[in-house]
């Protein structure tokens, strides 16, 4: 609720439903998933959650990141796997979770993943609300910024592979628990990106490409965007 760059920001309406609901319903319908709950340091949005018959659990009011305040939700819950959904993803699709999974069951020692991308608009790619990605050759992250990366010094923007952090993020159990256990980086702090602790720290991040166009909520404009988005979405 104390968003800065948009107070109340869960509780927004949003086709006449909390922003937070709409998020929670689409969460729900990815049948991988065996619980959702939204973790929330609020009453007032742990009450909204209940009100529509979700579940939610209470956490600490001291948490910088969202990884932190998951972890500590989770903590005591017995998942192999957290998957942690920003609560301002309202255009949120099964598959996209489903996508995020899917490294799990086909590789070794994967700990973390993140869905990106393709950066489509230069308005975008300068905007410091979208959190742009690095990725390697073996699909890893490299870093993440809120700047422009790769540089647009060279190249204009047409050519330059840009893609975005969408916040759909699983992490193994141990990992998310790790990640709470670790001090916050410098790095984290300066770009203000939970994901910068575990990279800072070693921990491989590694990313997956979805073509499914989402606009996370970030401002009241953002909300405005949503809802037209979603009205002529068929």
């Amino acid at each position: 609720m104390g968003s800065s760059r948009f107070p109340g920001k869960p509780l927004a309406s949003l086709h006449g439903r909390p922003m937070i609901e709409h998020v929670y319903r689409r969460t729900m319908r990815c049948q991988e998933l065996a619980e959702v709950y939204v973790a929330t340091c609020d009453e007032e949005i742990r009450a909204a959650v209940e009100a529509f018959g979700g579940k939610a659990v209470m956490t600490a009011d001291t948490h910088e990141r969202a990884s932190d305040r998951v972890a500590e939700a989770a903590r005591a819950m017995s998942a192999d796997i957290v998957v942690m959904v920003q609560g301002d993803e309202p255009m949120i699709e099964p598959r996209m979770i489903s996508a995020a999974l899917s490294p799990f069951m086909a590789e070794r020692d994967i700990e973390c993943v993140n869905l990106a991308k393709r950066i489509e608009s230069e308005a975008e790619f300068l905007n410091r609300d979208t959190i742009k990605v690095v990725i390697d050759n073996d699909g890893f992250a490299m870093y993440m910024s809120r700047e422009p990366i790769p540089t647009p010094d060279k190249l204009p923007f047409p050519r330059i592979a840009a893609y975005k952090q969408v916040c759909v993020i699983p992490f193994t159990h141990g990992c998310l628990q790790k990640f709470a256990a670790l001090p916050p980086t410098a790095l984290e702090i300066t770009e203000s990106i939970d994901m910068l602790r575990l990279m800072q720290h070693g921990i491989r991040v590694r990313m997956v490409e979805t073509d499914i166009a989402s606009q996370s909520v970030d401002r009241p404009a953002d909300l405005e965007l949503v809802a037209r988005l979603m009205a002529a979405a068929p």
